[in-house]
């Protein structure tokens, strides 16, 4: 069959590593064609069994193309099936007015004898060169998440591309950073007509108007970068202007959470955020040191301790080793999961005995109180699950796509605060960068939504060997 496309469009091979990566990217390509080689199909039929993410997209985009293929006639399937017919949530997108084909013959294409062996990859670069030859009037892009497979193409003469429908940014240093800097005029151009009072909980508000306003997001940091120390969380957004509120302190010891002081002021806006029962998302990002975990699980011990908003706090992570696999591990499920909460376990020390006055005795039994509101819980088995009244940190968070950001947040139940940790700087998951992380693409999506915060921690706290180390080496 040859893919008879229109000249004004594409026609993008897809490589397999695509749908396992995501399924719906059958539907990114609005009006471009698709074409999938047979041996595409082969190897989602190899890579389907399993309780894997790759698993479950296999078995995903398998029936995503079996809908397709049933919902055409053999006809359409010749000529190319559309796409509009059925997007990713079941429903008509106008915006996908490509046709997919089918490889359903072999087809000639010699590839040079540097490239031994009859590996899945060669196939689809033999049968993406024979398409290009086919379809002269027609640009043929092999698109593949496999970096060393688009080198292998680009040196067959063949136009190769990343898959970026799914890229939240263009560049990672455009992430939201949830802080900004004001000006030394800004109470001359902005406080014109400043409005200010406190309500019955003595938190102090103002109203400003000016051109600065139209840039900020709900729940954004604002500092003066001077040493006037004024410091202030958006609070509402109006036309021509905002509601601004006066950041508590937490660096004096007198308003310590649960023992531990802010360092330095974006720690200080991130206790704000964790501990106000308005916001039941918060992001934090951060390199090692940071102090990301420990303020976590400060506030989170803090609200279910002493104030009893949550029942308890529930910690998971992904699972990706920084070395080598060390394999099974026997136990139960938070015995299992013991190895990879070495963080957790390292700030629930420090805050156990944050209070020196108390006995050996004390310090311990404060320990294992704090361990038994403190749940380990795997991400393997947060599907299905609706979590009432509990505190949630979600470590690692920048190893995770979208989809499984998506699956673990809509857990939340009633009642629930989510607080999500990680640093784009150190992700593990395959095909996954900066722009794509789950992380990334959290902390975009929520910045408009008045009950989520987000902060980007820039110093490291934890000693001044680490902060040496993160900078020279």
């Amino acid at each position: 069959m040859t893919a008879n496309t229109a000249p004004h469009r594409k026609l993008f091979v897809l490589d397999t590593n695509v749908l396992m990566h995501d399924p719906a990217s059958l539907f990114r390509f609005q009006e471009h064609d698709l074409y999938l080689p047979m041996i595409v199909l082969e190897e989602l039929d190899h890579s389907k069994k399993g309780l894997s993410e790759v698993a479950r997209n296999a078995r995903q985009a398998s029936r995503f193309l079996d809908e397709l293929i049933h919902q055409a006639d053999f006809q359409a399937i010749s000529n190319g099936i559309t796409l509009n017919q059925l997007d990713y949530a079941g429903r008509i997108d106008e915006r996908c007015v490509g046709r997919l084909f089918f490889q359903v013959r072999r087809m000639d294409s010699a590839l040079p004898a540097s490239l031994p062996g009859d590996l899945p990859d060669n196939s689809i670069l033999a049968t993406t060169l024979a398409l290009a030859k086919e379809n002269p009037e027609a640009q043929v892009v092999l698109v593949s998440k496999d970096i060393n497979m688009r080198i292998k193409a680009s040196l067959l003469g063949i136009r190769a591309e990343d898959f970026h429908s799914d890229q939240v940014l263009d560049d990672i240093n455009l992430l939201y950073s949830g802080a900004q800097a004001l000006p030394a005029d800004f109470w001359e151009s902005h406080g014109g007509k400043l409005e200010s009072w406190q309500d019955q909980r003595g938190r102090t508000f103002y109203r400003v108007k000016g051109p600065l306003a139209r840039d900020w997001f709900i729940n954004q940091f604002l500092y003066m970068p001077d040493d006037s120390g004024f410091e202030a969380i958006v609070r509402g957004l109006e036309p021509g202007g905002a509601v601004i509120e006066l950041a508590r302190d937490f660096r004096s010891p007198q308003h310590a959470v649960w023992g531990v002081s802010a360092r330095n002021r974006e720690q200080n806006f991130a206790l704000n955020v964790l501990l106000d029962p308005e916001i039941d998302f918060v992001s934090l990002l951060g390199t090692a040191g940071t102090g990301k975990t420990l303020l976590a699980l400060a506030a989170g011990l803090a609200l279910s301790m002493e104030a009893k908003r949550y029942r308890e706090i529930i910690m998971t992570r992904e699972t990706i080793p920084l070395g080598e696999d060390i394999g099974f591990l026997p136990g139960t499920e938070e015995e299992k999961m013991a190895p990879w909460m070495g963080a957790l376990l390292d700030n629930l020390e420090l805050l156990s005995s944050h209070d020196e006055g108390g006995s050996s005795w004390e310090r311990a039994a404060t320990g294992t109180l704090l361990a038994n509101r403190v749940k380990v819980r795997s991400l393997n088995f947060m599907r299905g699950r609706t979590f009432l009244n509990r505190y949630i940190i979600l470590d690692e968070a920048q190893n995770l796509t979208s989809k499984q950001m998506k699956t673990l947040i809509t857990r939340a139940g009633p009642g629930t605060k989510v607080v999500c940790l990680g640093n784009i700087g150190q992700i593990d998951t395959p095909y996954l960068t900066g722009t794509t992380s789950g992380l990334t693409y959290a902390v975009d999506r929520f910045k408009h939504w008045p009950h989520a915060a987000h902060i980007t921690l820039r110093r490291g706290e934890r000693s001044r060997l680490a902060d040496f180390a993160a900078d020279a080496l």
